[in-house]
């Protein structure tokens, strides 16, 4: 029996690697996907003020602050027992599909576009985001503006683009004013045009990936995602919906508070990061999907014109309920054009003007729950704490952990197809990666270091024999 290791897997956010077993005749026996790093928050948020969540947690990810933030905040105000003003609804909603636009941005212009663009067997030296601004200098300006411009919403409402404070329990610190409305106003048709010009570029040069959409996490699995009441696609707010694999509504309208009874959370001896699966269909067979992908299946339109236009054609294209992982690059550009014209629909609410934005209570519950669809997918903030307001128990279901079952499976599907042991090439191993690279996984949102390393110790014979194993 013989071992690939990939480590790092490159071009994602957070440390993980991949193991591959060969047999004796170099065909591929087993995969794992492993993640390397330890989650803490839970535990050493423990006796911190309920209030303290959000700036807190909004540190698990230099990427997708907003999403932490918009989750913590919702479940403190369920703790407060509040119903935020309805113009700071908006602002959260607004600040949120921004942090959308840039993560989508770099998920497909800087981690993806290297393969998509230079080829998964080009020269790794190259393959990178400088070799795409050498070779298509246009669609790397492109890329830039766009991340751009979804950071500047979040500066202009929020005051800073990292880490930012202005979402809070009770709503958000300050109003929105009439001028950075209209300079938010002002920068938008640029970004939409941006935003057109790249999904059409992308569906031009789908014809070349046919190979890889067909064997890239493509099986059946349920998918999962935020609608409304109309089955539109939800950011922001919304309730849960479960979506089969062969398009039927296997639940709808599960409330954030509910959650616990569809989803649960098994571990896995190769991960640190914990396995959700769907609880009806237990554990390992109750695999579901989120994040752009899991979206579009789960929702009947996203309901605003140009995206439910490119909604339509996606699905015309590739089914009722699309299966290939590699489409999640395609979604993410689907939800970038949603995004931006929720953001265009929003600016435009003379409401969002409102000076009221802030609602303020002390603890009306010990409990509350806090659900939103982070870049990822569906993120949860669930928390518990004693009648002082001090956290005594806190979960974090993060959009990368629902994925975790699929992504293995995933890493299973295409090592099986493209890995060779007896005349191994880093294209394929690079395939190996890519399908990871697709659904933009954050493991530094999903599990977090403690200082250490995970140590493995590995006792094997003279002839490198595996005898025996010790994980820390």
């Amino acid at each position: 029996m013989k071992r690939i290791t990939i480590e790092p897997v490159s071009r994602i956010e957070g440390h993980g690697k991949i193991t591959i077993q060969l047999d004796d005749k170099g065909h591929v026996a087993g995969t794992e996907f492993h993640v390397t790093q330890i989650r803490g928050f839970e535990k050493f948020t423990e006796g911190r003020p309920y209030y303290e969540m959000p700036g807190i947690t909004a540190r698990i990810c230099g990427i997708c602050p907003i999403s932490h933030l918009l989750a913590s905040s919702k479940a403190c105000d369920a703790i407060m027992a509040v119903r935020i003003p309805p113009a700071a609804r908006k602002l959260r909603e607004l600040v949120h599909c921004a942090q959308i636009v840039q993560s989508h941005a770099l998920s497909f212009f800087y981690l993806a576009a290297p393969d998509l663009l230079l080829g998964m067997d080009s020269d790794p030296a190259t393959r990178n985001v400088m070799g795409v601004i050498a070779q298509h200098p246009e669609l790397a300006r492109d890329g830039i503006e766009l991340r751009k411009f979804g950071l500047q919403v979040v500066e202009v409402l929020a005051h800073e683009r990292v880490h930012p404070s202005w979402i809070v329990p009770g709503g958000v610190a300050t109003p929105l004013g009439v001028q950075a409305r209209d300079r938010m106003l002002s920068e938008l048709q640029p970004a939409k045009a941006i935003a057109e010009r790249t999904i059409k570029f992308f569906k031009g040069a789908l014809d070349n990936y046919k190979e890889e959409i067909s064997v890239f996490g493509s099986f059946p699995t349920m998918y999962a995602g935020l609608v409304d009441g109309k089955g539109n696609l939800r950011l922001y707010d919304g309730s849960l919906r479960f979506r089969s694999a062969t398009g039927e509504i296997v639940e709808d309208q599960i409330a954030a508070e509910d959650y616990k009874q569809w989803i649960g959370e098994a571990s896995l001896r190769e991960s640190y990061l914990k396995a959700p699966f769907f609880k009806p269909q237990g554990f390992p067979g109750g695999v579901y999907r989120v994040g752009p992908l899991g979206r579009l299946n789960a929702a009947d339109r996203c309901g605003t014109p140009a995206a439910d236009a490119e909604f339509r054609e996606f699905h015309e294209r590739f089914g009722v309920v699309a299966h290939s992982a590699f489409l999640y690059h395609y979604a993410r550009l689907v939800e970038i054009i949603y995004a931006l014209e929720r953001i265009e629909v929003l600016l435009n609410d003379p409401n969002i003007l409102d000076t009221h934005v802030r609602a303020t209570a002390g603890v009306n519950a010990l409990e509350g729950v806090g659900m939103i669809e982070a870049p990822r997918g569906t993120l949860i903030h669930h928390y518990k704490v004693n009648e002082e307001g001090a956290i005594t128990w806190a979960n974090l279901i993060v959009a990368t952990g629902h994925n975790n079952l699929a992504i293995g499976r995933s890493v299973q599907q295409v090592s099986e197809h493209y890995i060779d042991g007896t005349k191994l090439t880093e294209g394929m191993l690079n395939h190996v990666s890519a399908v990871v690279r697709a659904y933009d996984p954050c493991l530094s949102c999903s599990t977090h270091a403690d200082g250490s390393p995970a140590m493995t110790i590995q006792l094997l014979d003279v002839e490198g024999e595996l005898l025996d194993e010790v994980s820390n």
